[in-house]
């Protein structure tokens, strides 16, 4: 679906709730003044979209959390740096802030439906669509900002590219709609006109049943969005998966076209009239008809080449290498049969530093002439000294609840299944070769670890960690590790 077919189906639905409100206030005297009519229809155009807005991202928060974290981490790193701390606090409870303003995205369309509380409800949908208007504004402005400058050195700002945007998915309505920064940058300033409306004209809104009905229904929804909210975060995967990784996807088969896709793509080139400024777009066969006419390079320059714009998922992303550097990826696409993959985007644990103490050598060398050979001679290297050398050790504690997922359930669950000769491994993020190894000796994992972009990782299983059984090439299934069942359970289903 595309955002204007959304907004269609959004305004359609606004016209039925308005045709409902007249209904049930048929022959009262405020509705002959044409903006409670207005008024009344923006309150539920808007109302609707919030619900519908909140909804898909209720159904995977864990993805609204992934892509403020992406946000808060990008301004930090790019642009706020003064801000680090508040930034940083943001970023770690990033679960906890998406969670919460889907619930109030979801009531407020509630509230401003049942015109609920009308004032607060007009400074609420205000203050909201503000602060993503700054968001989207702010990301869609840094496509003007070339690679390594600062935002605010305004003179060196260029012309715009949204490849030099670090968050290219607003995450507006989570993964149903992808919408790039600068699309919902104008969406959310057409939003503000309603909210500016809404604030000026808070008693022209329109009010549905009474007070404890209001009230009773407000309390309801909040319970059940937060409920809704909570299965797919914490008691499961999402209900519906928007994502290229959903189950029962061949990936090796999407890769290998997105990638033939992306190989045949056309080529055109961009040159400038030296002198006269212009410039025009050639087909890479007029460019290199033109390239040898005499004078070219004295006549015209070469702007840009432009590579015809290809549709991809993530799926052509998909690289896994092991603790040595090499791609699996193709490897792992090709493999014949079924394979078990546990996808931990983050090994939980608390770092910290102590000192040790190693043994450090001092050698000396010496020269040995060797008898009977005139000028020829051995070095020798010989023990001097052994001292006590203090140094800075990095310490892992690893979170015990954590270990026991693979302790408890997913040990068991691959030592089974390689009875029936069927792999397991796990994928995680590029940490250190001898972080990965600590960890799997302290959870006793036989299987292999390899590494990939946590990005990816987040993208194919909303769970830390999270299993998907594969068979050439395709996703067959994929599970939340609290829904894990026991081998036998999948073997039964799945593997025939």
């Amino acid at each position: 679906m595309t955002l204007t077919g959304l907004l269609i189906r959004i305004a359609i639905t606004a016209i039925i709730l308005t045709g409902l409100n007249f209904a049930l206030k048929k022959g009262k005297e405020e509705w002959a003044d044409i903006k409670n009519w207005v008024v009344t229809y923006l309150q539920n155009f808007c109302g609707a979209l919030f619900i519908f807005s909140g909804y898909v991202k209720a159904i995977d928060p864990k993805g609204t959390a992934y892509k403020m974290e992406q946000y808060f981490g990008e301004f930090q790193t790019h642009f706020f740096d003064f801000l680090g701390p508040v930034l940083s606090f943001f970023n770690e409870y990033a679960l906890a802030f998406s969670l919460f303003m889907i619930i109030l995205e979801i009531v407020l369309g509630v509230m401003m439906i049942l015109g609920y509380t009308r004032k607060l409800t007009a400074w609420l949908f205000f203050l909201i669509v503000g602060f993503f208007t700054l968001l989207t504004g702010f990301t869609y402005l840094t496509g003007y900002v070339p690679e390594g400058t600062n935002f605010f050195s305004f003179g060196s700002w260029g012309d715009y590219d949204k490849n030099n945007m670090k968050v290219t998915d607003c995450g507006c309505f989570g993964d149903f709609i992808k919408l790039e920064p600068k699309v919902s940058f104008f969406k959310d300033v057409a939003l503000l006109f309603p909210a500016v409306l809404f604030i000026l004209f808070w008693k022209k809104k329109h009010v549905l049943f009474n007070s404890k009905i209001r009230t009773g229904l407000i309390l309801a929804s909040t319970l059940l969005v937060t409920l809704f909210c909570f299965r797919n975060t914490f008691w499961g995967l999402p209900m519906q998966d928007f994502r290229p990784f959903k189950s029962g996807t061949d990936v090796r088969a999407v890769k290998l076209q997105e990638e033939e896709a992306m190989g045949s793509a056309e080529v055109s080139y961009l040159i400038r009239e030296k002198s006269s400024g212009k410039t025009q777009v050639l087909s890479m066969n007029d460019y290199l008809k033109k390239f040898t006419e005499p004078n070219f390079k004295e006549n015209y320059e070469t702007v840009d080449q432009i590579r015809e714009e290809v549709k991809t998922t993530k799926i052509s992303e998909f690289s896994v290498t092991d603790l040595d550097g090499n791609d699996l990826a193709q490897q792992l696409l090709d493999y014949e049969g079924y394979h078990f993959m546990t996808v931990a985007y983050k090994l939980k644990f608390e770092e910290s530093r102590e000192k040790a103490i190693r043994k450090d050598t001092v050698f000396t060398i010496d020269t040995v002439a060797i008898a009977g050979i005139p000028d020829s001679f051995n070095i020798v290297k010989n023990i001097a000294d052994i001292q006590n050398k203090e140094y800075v050790a990095m310490k892992y504690d690893w979170d015990e609840s954590y270990k026991k997922y693979y302790t408890d359930k997913l040990n068991p669950l691959f030592a089974a299944a390689e009875k029936d000769k069927i792999i397991s491994y796990a994928i995680t993020k590029p940490y250190s070769a001898a972080q990965i190894d600590e960890f799997r000796h302290e959870v006793q994992a036989a299987y292999p670890f390899y590494t990939a972009d946590d990005i990816l990782l987040k993208t194919i299983v909303r769970s830390n960690p999270g299993v998907l059984l594969w068979k050439d090439g395709k996703i067959i299934q994929k599970w939340h590790i609290s829904k894990l069942p026991s081998y036998e359970e999948i073997k039964a289903e799945y593997i025939k």
